[in-house]
């Protein structure tokens, strides 16, 4: 009996190859954007679930109380892991980290002699670890012993990857000896397996934690770069953590700071949570993932309602054939099963295509995403295909089976079955669902277009264009060489402004601090991001004084420049009051005087409001040069830097970066994710209109003989294409009525997401639905044209 069903069910899928070919085609392309989806999903919620003790492991942040509401950071205090480990001995396992960036790697046997060194910049994947993180965490070591290859000072333990990029050869890594940012020097202890791509803990090169040494004793300071991570024993919540790490705080922090607490992240909450964030600056979080899933199943239940209205509309045709098999004795359920196999063999062939068109889509996905994305047919993702086959043909194939199968014989026979069957309402409540999909996709997509566009020309405050920066050498004798290299840089014609820095006016790093104002008993009650440069700064990046002067050159803190927002935050109206006024930071480590209001500029993305800033010269934290380039003189200009350079600095590695590109990277996610949009959207128009296509392709078919006759009677083409479009026009305006509010509400709720953003006008409206209109009108005129064309005596000769 099956074997039956499936010949005839080939058979009359061969008699019908456009609409097999459209139903392939739609529900290919729907099974591969889920296939697509489903990796990208399975993918990002993998991150470091690998590990042994995952659903054990914590990491410890710090969350700020302060008038604003709660800010949190990933980092901690850095004597946390050793007060938790001296004062909980019943936690075993506990592990700080700490990161180092922008750091130059050279090898001791190339420094030492006469030749060129050998040396490698590495801008991150470098952290100073404490050996039980290897017991916490599963990273295989492929030489060398975990427990022990950096409880030494001056030790460290290379992944296979740098192993092989340093020496040629890992397993000869062992006992090499590595120099650090020309001070220190390292042995290699041990070689890890090259790090997976799905963690938050990016490792490249690990140093024994023991060789870092700063800050011991300071629980007022809390960087990003320091984590701690924990295990928890048996019997121990998370609950009872945060109340262990409660009493820690309380006991350690100074009682003005004893409101900024100590709190704990499940593992597998890192990747996913950006009030934190991670090591890895990438966070991908559960709306997003949510998003992705509703946006497959739109698109299946588009390329699945193109199937359901082909079909109803099809089975016209096949009333003669269900006739003949019921008065043979066929009954409905032999009937269904005979139209429900048919839908299988087509989901089979959409599933081959499917799975084919992933496999040709993938490379462009992984460039566009930047995860390693692989089709790997495992068990899990046979399940998946399996399951997405079912509930295709479940979703394509009941309801016209049952439409079929329950044909009067004696009216099939008598061919008088109507093109009304299956429901003309339903089918044009289908058409109005697909568009209305897809009008929230072309919506949406338009208005992350348009965020991202104001991303990128949007005033920062400050002038971004053609600066590059240059990470510095931050030992002695490569700071007192600044100056030289300004007057060498400023010598050039090209050049023209340059200034050190800590960091550039908008970075995604810096510091924050408190402070006392006039002499006030009390810190302030926010803080101030701190931006350490020479006097070169407001000229190099055209930032704007709206009060006072600018600081003068000085080795360190003396006088200090603070924007609009620092001045409104302390609650006094005009500029001119806080000049003069003193800042006592970290207890009077550092007091300066505020000589000068800066006009407002974003010091961070714009999803962040603009924050208080502070201003002034620090030279030893120097860790950055911003040069102003004349882009008419680039090329030229861009040679004689780095020529310069590498004179002053031979033992480092010469590494630019424009600024605009700089900034440009804080939305990268954002924009990877707005031309994934644009996909989906072209995606669920493209089917949507090819649903279209079979329909008007069958309308016309089924009324040949009424535009003969309509043309006979002296109807011109204009007006037969409009009989044919005017109705689908009419449904598509009604789906984007119903898409309008739904896509204004979801956009509205993402666009809260930034401080600075875009208010959706009228005219991105308008051309989503001028875009549905027009591609809909190729798609049903090009048929309705061809209806129209067609020669009304060979329609009429039967008469």
């Amino acid at each position: 009996m099956i074997k039956n069903y499936l010949k005839t069910a080939l058979r009359n899928l061969a008699r019908n190859k456009t609409y097999a070919t459209i139903n392939v085609i739609g529900l290919a392309v729907g099974i591969a954007v889920c296939l697509l989806i489903f990796l990208v999903v399975k993918y990002e919620t993998s991150y470091d679930n690998f590990h042994a003790n995952s659903s054990r492991i914590y990491r410890l942040g710090t969350e700020f109380n302060g008038p604003d509401g709660k800010n949190y950071n990933t980092g901690v205090s850095y004597p946390t892991a050793k007060a938790l480990r001296n004062d909980h001995p019943e936690i075993k396992l506990i592990a700080a980290m700490q990161e180092d960036d922008d750091v130059v790697i050279t090898l001791q046997d190339s420094a030492r002699s006469n030749a060129n060194p050998k040396k490698f910049q590495e801008e991150n994947g470098v952290f100073f670890i404490e050996p039980p993180f290897f017991k916490i965490f599963n990273f295989p070591m492929l030489a060398g012993d975990a427990a022990t290859a950096l409880k030494d000072p001056h030790t460290a333990v290379l992944t296979k990857e740098i192993a092989i990029k340093y020496f040629g050869d890992w397993k000869t890594a062992i006992g090499q000896t590595l120099q650090l940012n020309n001070r220190e020097f390292f042995k290699i202890t041990g070689v890890l397996e090259d790090i997976p791509k799905n963690t938050d803990l990016p490792i490249r090169i690990a140093l024994s934690h023991s060789t870092f040494v700063r800050d011991r004793d300071d629980w007022v300071s809390v960087a990003s770069a320091v984590s701690t991570y924990v295990v928890l024993p048996d019997g121990m919540t998370q609950k009872s953590l945060d109340a262990t790490l409660a009493a820690l705080t309380k006991k350690y922090k100074p009682a003005e700071y004893a409101k900024d607490l100590i709190v704990s992240q499940p593992i597998s909450e890192i990747h996913f949570d950006s009030r934190f964030g991670n090591y890895n600056q990438r966070t991908f979080s559960h709306e997003m993932i949510t998003a992705l899933i509703l946006i497959g199943v739109f698109l299946l239940i588009i390329a699945c309602v193109n199937f359901v209205n082909l079909a109803t509309a099809q089975a016209v045709n096949r009333s003669r054939e269900v006739g003949v098999r019921k008065v043979l004795g066929s009954n409905r359920m032999q009937l269904a099963m005979q139209f429900m196999s048919e839908t299988g063999i087509i989901t089979l062939f959409a599933l081959a295509a499917g799975v084919a068109i992933s496999v040709f889509a993938m490379p462009m996905l992984r460039q566009m995403l930047n995860i390693p994305l692989t089709i790997h047919f495992n068990f899990q993702l046979v399940l998946f295909l399996i399951g997405l086959a079912i509930i295709v043909t479940a979703l394509s194939g009941f309801y016209p089976a049952i439409v079929v199968s329950g044909f009067n014989p004696i009216t099939a026979l008598k061919s008088k079955m109507s093109t009304k069957v299956g429901g003309i309402s339903l089918r044009r409540g289908l058409v109005v669902l697909q568009f209305t999909i897809a009008h929230i996709l072309i919506i949406g997509t338009l208005i992350a277009v348009n965020q991202m566009e104001y991303f990128r020309n949007a005033p920062l405050g400050f002038n971004k264009e053609a600066i590059i920066t240059v990470p510095v050498p931050s030992d002695s004798l490569s700071v007192s060489k600044m100056n030289y290299f300004r007057d060498q840089l400023l010598s050039q014609r090209g050049v023209k402004n340059v200034s050190f820095s800590f960091t550039s006016p908008s970075d995604d790093g810096g510091w924050y601090s408190d402070f006392k104002y006039d002499h006030a008993a009390k810190n302030s009650d926010f803080n101030a991001s701190l931006k350490w440069a020479d006097t070169g700064y407001f000229n190099t990046f055209e930032i704007k004084l709206v009060a006072g002067r600018t600081f003068r050159a000085s080795d360190t803190l003396k006088e200090v420049v603070v924007n609009e927002t620092f001045v409104s935050r302390l609650g006094v109206r005009n500029n001119e009051e806080v000049l003069g006024k003193e800042l006592n930071m970290w207890n009077g480590e550092k007091i300066a005087t505020i000589v000068g209001v800066a006009k407002d500029f974003h010091a961070n993305s714009l999803r962040d409001p603009v924050v208080p800033v502070m201003m002034g010269s620090w030279k030893s934290v120097y860790r950055r040069v911003g040069i102003k380039i004349d882009p008419a003189s680039a090329k030229e200009t861009l040679a004689f830097v780095e020529k310069k350079w590498n004179e002053l600095y031979p033992q480092y590695v010469y590494e630019y970066q424009f600024l605009d590109d700089r900034i440009a990277a804080f939305y990268t996610q954002e924009n990877q994710l707005s031309n994934l949009y644009k996909i989906f959207a072209g995606i669920a128009i493209f089917i949507s209109c090819l649903g279209l296509y079979g329909l008007i392709s069958f309308m016309a078919v089924q009324r040949t003989k009424e535009v003969g006759i309509r043309k006979v009677l002296g109807a011109s083409v204009p007006k037969i294409v409009l009989m044919f479009s005017k109705e689908f026009t009419v449904l598509i305006a009604i789906a984007f009525l119903i898409a309008t509010p739904v896509a204004w509400y979801v956009m509205h709720k993402w666009l809260e997401d930034f401080t600075f953003r875009i208010t959706p006008g009228p005219g991105i409206f308008l051309l989503a639905i001028g875009m549905s209109v027009i591609v809909a009108w190729l798609a049903v005129g090009y048929r309705a044209v061809r209806a129209a064309l067609a020669n009304p005596i060979k329609s009429l000769r039967s008469e």
